[in-house]
């Protein structure tokens, strides 16, 4: 009985270090995260444990500010079916400016203009990245963003 409650448990631990070293399947996409999304990666990143409900609120309330005071900048905006990627839904989408991107999820937690950190990124997938990415933005959650200058474009 012994013997097989340890091989048992030499098993489930071989299992999970295998899980422990399984590379992460890299995923393209034309949507990003949600605003919320990013906010409460970062706030599990950086306090080991996800908002509250006030600080979920307190971050729905500046970002709505925030997007509100963008908007009254930027009016070609105002009447662009654009407008419901900030208002609505707000959520990461290509064809965003940088600072766009940082308005929605804020400043990046690392970039970089290295074509060889940017291929270790996005694996198989950079060379199909059109046109071509000149800088890479990590956020917490594991999400990369791709710039062609000012755009994202991936």
């Amino acid at each position: 009985m012994r013997r097989a409650r340890r091989l048992a448990v030499l098993g489930i631990l071989a299992s999970l270090g295998g899980c422990a070293t399984a590379e992460v399947e890299v995923q393209r996409t034309t949507e990003g995260p949600t605003a919320q999304q990013v906010f409460e990666s970062r706030f599990q990143e950086g306090y080991g444990r996800p908002p509250t409900f006030a600080e979920t609120l307190q971050f729905r309330v500046e970002q709505e500010q925030q997007i509100s005071d963008y908007l009254v900048r930027h009016p070609e905006l105002s009447t662009s079916p654009r407008v419901s990627q900030f208002t609505f839904h707000p959520r990461i989408l290509v064809g965003m400016t940088k600072e766009e991107v940082v308005l929605l999820v804020g400043e990046p937690s690392g970039a970089t203009p290295d074509q060889a950190r940017m291929q270790e990124a996005a694996k198989r997938f950079l060379p199909s990245i059109k046109p071509p990415a000149t800088e890479m933005w990590a956020y917490p959650g594991g999400w990369q963003f791709f710039f062609d200058n000012d755009f994202l474009v991936d």
